[in-house]
């Protein structure tokens, strides 16, 4: 629920609430009343869980860009050892495949939108 609508609903409930005499006898305020309870309930819960979510989401880029650094770091060193260490090599190789990957969508060719249209 947007903040307009939970703005309107937490007025509507407060006049319900304060002008209970002008409600039909078939109007349930104790339905209503749970509804809107937990609806702003929900809300809370839903605002600290977006917190946390971004948390966890700064800590794992954190974390994640230390995790990619090290591990830069030891293809470099295997990619060097791989020169006079038998059997690292295909290792070398294979990390060195995200590289690859990186360059073959990077030498693809950008489409001209201006050309295309021609």
């Amino acid at each position: 629920m947007g903040d307009k609508r939970l703005a309107f609903v937490q007025n509507s409930f407060n006049a319900a609430q304060s002008n209970r005499n002008i409600l039909p006898a078939s109007f349930d305020l104790e339905a209503y009343t749970n509804d809107y309870q937990l609806a702003a309930d929900l809300t809370e819960l839903l605002m600290l869980l977006t917190q946390i979510t971004e948390q966890v989401n700064d800590t794992l880029m954190a974390v994640g860009s230390e995790a990619m650094s090290s591990s830069l770091t030891v293809y470099e060193y295997v990619k060097t050892a791989a020169k006079k260490t038998p059997g690292l090599k295909s290792i070398a190789e294979q990390l060195g495949t995200l590289f690859k990957a990186i360059r073959t969508k990077s030498a693809k060719p950008a489409i001209d939108p201006v050309a295309a249209s021609n």
